[in-house]
């Protein structure tokens, strides 16, 4: 009998803070058509003409948050994949990157050499889009197909709402929130609209992608919309920690391009909290299992910068869950509920 593995894949890093290593990973990630919906030839043009400059300017920023160890993304999956070997008997438990190194590929391969032919594959994403968590499912089965892998997956669902995940949510950030405070807002990476209505439109056109709670909106629509699924982690959240209405709000970060993405925008919000009166303001990423260049840079420095300079006193990163051990223990519930991926 072989064993059934365990695979958990987030999203990648650059191997190195080097531009050219910068560049690849950029390369790799938005040449995806998962994350740029374009044509191909179209997006080939439009990559090539974001890799003329913004490799530099991402090599900077991740030199800022790169550890003596490596990548935090990558250090920091590798710990939860080390603390989840006592969570998941069945097997060996596994670690792939869906852009960059370990790739799935590359750990796909060693795993059916090794005889497995029953994987869990876990994208470690709490909420779902077409770029990242069905992007990771696609790249999975082009490895089965390309090298006739004798393989069978099950899935983890995408577990915004699943009651252990949001303990863990409340458990990991719970001492930040008993600190004072004056706000906390919610970050979530932001999507282009395009990326929902398409998904969405053909159950509800009229569904609203400014609406400011998840009342009323249907099961269907909240399976596809990870808008709507960003905001019921808010409710949730506000709810478990007694937050009044004025005390919390969620925004969407990490915009590229010119195209329309889901409002509201975090760096807009921030601006508006810290002329609102707002001086001491906590960040949580809940889009994230593990804090990453989204997290640390882009709203831990730039975020902080930014809150000051509009009038604020201190911006304070919550840690994502990372591998508290609330959230190994939810995870490890979580991935036994997997279901077969046809």
């Amino acid at each position: 009998m072989t064993d059934h593995a365990l695979l958990l894949v987030n999203l990648g890093s650059p191997n190195s803070p080097e531009v050219d290593d910068v560049r690849r990973y950029l390369n790799q990630f938005l040449m995806d058509p998962y994350v740029i919906d374009l044509p191909w030839p179209v997006r080939r043009l439009l990559v090539s003409l974001i890799l003329i400059k913004r490799p530099a300017a991402s090599a900077h920023a991740y030199s800022s948050i790169w550890w003596e160890d490596g990548s935090p993304l990558l250090v920091l999956s590798k710990r939860l994949q080390a603390a989840m070997r006592e969570q998941w008997t069945q097997g060996p438990v596994e670690l792939a990157m869906r852009y960059g190194e370990p790739s799935i590929e590359s750990v796909l391969l060693r795993m059916a050499e090794q005889g497995i032919r029953n994987i869990t594959l876990a994208p470690l994403y709490p909420q779902f889009a077409d770029s990242t968590t069905t992007t990771v499912i696609e790249e999975a089965r082009r490895v089965v197909r390309k090298h006739n892998l004798p393989v069978q997956f099950s899935l983890l669902q995408p577990f915004y709402d699943q009651p252990e995940y949001l303990d863990a949510l409340v458990d990991s950030a719970k001492p930040y929130l008993e600190q004072d405070f004056d706000h906390v807002l919610l970050s979530f990476h932001g999507l282009p609209e395009s990326h929902i209505r398409k998904l969405v439109n053909p159950i509800d056109p009229k569904h609203d992608l400014l609406a400011t709670n998840t009342a009323g909106i249907s099961d269907a629509v909240m399976a596809k919309c990870y808008r709507s699924q960003c905001l019921r982690v808010g409710e949730v959240f506000a709810e478990r920690m007694g937050l009044k209405p004025e005390q919390w709000s969620v925004a969407f970060q990490s915009r590229l391009g010119k195209n329309k993405w889901i409002e509201p925008y975090t760096e807009a919000t921030i601006d508006e909290l810290a002329q609102r009166g707002v001086k001491k303001l906590l960040v949580m990423c809940p889009a994230f299992v593990a804090d990453c260049i989204e997290t640390l840079e882009e709203i831990g420095m730039r975020g902080a910068e930014q809150f000051i300079e509009a009038g604020g006193e201190s911006l304070q990163l919550v840690p994502c869950v990372n591998d508290h051990p609330s959230w190994v223990s939810a995870l490890g519930t979580l991935v036994r509920r997997a279901v077969p991926l046809s």
